[in-house]
């Protein structure tokens, strides 16, 4: 397989060159264009691969998708790629490949090595991904760490195909949340004091708090505070702000999620931004003064109703900042594609989002949002809630400490993002072939003790001849190695992250049920030959292995 094409491509292309040689009427080259499907067979009994195509151009040609399949498969040149081609009801043309072309990608599964399954279909153009841009108004929950692994997947899929990616969090350092955040400090560092004072109503609770106020209490003298309540409140505020921050940062990083960029809020407004894009919707008549308050009218483009931007006060609403953050990413930095990563409660969000790209002047395609869907977290029967301003949360700290980092990350990215999800604590515990995480991260370290082995009693086997591999298992074995590089593309394509895990398991079963019916280093000199071919083998699929888990985050380990 050419290191540029997957199989889909290949196998598209000598289906079209079949079209194009079959003896078919003129119609067919009037008509409106097509494109051909290849999918991959869940029953080999049915193949490896088929096509549909054969029902979609009966429509065209107004003959039996029988007789269109029959003509297809009889004018395909199978190219040494194809053993075989059938035609199945109700038109389906089924294609088994080639034991010796498959064995023949092992070699350049090597040759690729770290960069199998690498693509440029992106052709670098500049993707921002906004993701997890969490108030910072307490520690990341289980909750957000959904978003935020789903993001550091997506960045590291769209990467691996040539997109120019660029990761972002979006701090929402300024508004009513951040003021309540300030006030509840505030008054847990006098009552640290002995000075009395009263919780703001409906200010933060947690534990966290009053820890964030002992911190400054001892970070800083009493001379550094400002005497004034106006002025100390707004310095304990501030600093309690830079610390929750730098704590976000550090529980992000310790699930090996990182940024190129922390986006201020705030530096909307004081670089001018702010009014810079307010200005842009004012020159093209998209305002309205209201009651006081500056309004956009949203609902010339589809929204439910217009929003306000400027309140009657002169203080901006988050649909105001919103507006000038996306005003920055699209027009002043100028991504050519953005998308936004946002949890299951702002849904409600996405119709101002979606009118504020033709406000803007933008094509609807430049944004995509990705709304996944809240966590509810069990232990034994219990479900836990979650509250940051009751303090009822379980933080991203205490996940990791109870399973793992590794753990974390391929569970919260095993399900597609709009489908519910339960992460059971107990389970993701578990240290056995029934958690996928183990399984997988056995099949690479038993691969790697094999490959020890074999340095160890100084094997060599780059000379093996690989055409002894005729077992089903290791056929089927690199039969799911074939599938990364399709796989990859269709993910950055789709944004379906949620693929790979899936993928990765289907890949470390096929490889422990090759394990065990077939014997790699063999004691029966007899056998020494297909032993240098199926380390050969299982070198390959390490690398195949290894590339899944560095995408996912994940550790590729050596032993367990």
């Amino acid at each position: 397989m050419s290191k540029n094409q997957t199989v889909n491509q290949i196998l598209k292309q000598i289906v079209l060159n079949g079209i194009q040689s079959a003896n078919f009427s003129d119609s067919l080259k009037s008509s409106s264009s097509f494109d051909v499907q290849i999918e991959k067979t869940k029953s080999q009994k049915n193949g490896d691969y088929a096509t549909s195509i054969s029902l979609k151009l009966s429509k065209i040609l107004n003959k039996n998708p029988m007789e269109i399949a029959t003509s297809i498969s009889n004018a395909i040149e199978t190219k040494g790629i194809i053993k075989n081609i059938e035609v199945a009801k109700p038109g389906f043309i089924n294609f088994f490949l080639s034991e010796k072309w498959l064995i023949g990608n092992i070699e350049n599964i090597l040759s690729e090595g770290s960069n199998y399954g690498n693509s440029n279909i992106g052709k670098n153009s500049k993707i921002q991904i906004e993701f997890v841009s969490v108030n910072p108004t307490g520690p990341i929950h289980i909750g957000h760490a959904r978003g935020a692994i789903l993001g550091s997947v997506l960045a590291n899929i769209l990467k691996t195909n040539g997109y120019d990616v660029f990761k972002e969090y979006y701090i929402n350092d300024a508004g009513n949340q951040i003021e309540k955040f300030y006030e509840s400090v505030y008054a847990r560092y006098l009552q640290n004091k002995k000075i009395q004072a009263s919780m703001p109503e409906d200010g933060y609770q947690g534990e966290y708090i009053r820890e964030i106020a002992k911190e400054i209490s001892k970070s800083f003298n009493e001379k550094d505070i400002p005497s004034d309540k106006k002025n100390a409140k707004l310095f304990i505020g501030e600093a309690a702000l830079n610390l929750m921050i730098e704590n976000i940062k550090n529980d992000l990083e310790s699930l090996k999620v990182f940024y190129d960029n922390w986006f201020s809020e705030k530096s909307l407004l004081n670089d001018g931004i702010f009014s810079e894009a307010l200005d842009f919707l004012n020159n093209k008549n998209l305002t309205k003064t209201k009651d006081g308050a500056k309004w956009f009218t949203s609902t010339k483009f589809g929204d439910t109703k217009d929003k306000v931007l400027i309140r009657s006060n002169g203080t901006p609403t988050y649909f105001g900042t919103d507006v000038a953050y996306h005003y920055s990413k699209l027009l002043k930095r100028n991504f050519d594609q953005i998308i936004d990563i946002w949890g299951a409660d702002h849904q409600g969000h996405v119709p101002f989002m979606k009118s504020m790209m033709p406000a803007l002047n933008v094509d609807q395609e430049r944004l995509k949002i990705l709304i996944y869907q809240l966590v509810t977290i069990k232990k034994g029967s219990a479900a836990i809630r979650l509250s940051k301003r009751k303090g009822e949360i379980v933080t991203l700290k205490d996940l990791i400490e109870e399973v793992g980092v590794d753990v974390c990350r391929y569970f919260f990215i095993s399900k597609s993002p709009e489908s519910q999800m339960e992460f059971d604590l107990d389970y993701a515990k578990n240290e056995s072939k029934e958690n996928p995480v183990y399984y997988i991260q056995y099949a690479h370290a038993r691969i790697c003790s094999i490959l020890e082995v074999a340095k160890e009693t100084k094997i060599q086997f780059n000379d093996c001849d690989l055409s002894l591999l005729s077992h089903e298992s290791e056929i089927d074995l690199i039969n799911k190695m074939i599938l990364l590089p399709d796989l990859m593309q269709n993910i950055a394509s789709n944004l379906s992250p949620h693929h790979l895990p899936h993928y990765t398991l289907d890949l470390a079963n096929s490889f422990h049920v090759f394990y065990q019916n077939c014997r790699v280093i063999s004691e029966d000199k007899n056998d020494f030959e297909i032993s240098k071919s199926r380390l050969k083998l299982i070198s390959a699929t390490k690398i195949v292995l290894a590339k899944c888990l560095e995408i996912m985050g994940m550790d590729a380990p050596q032993a367990m």
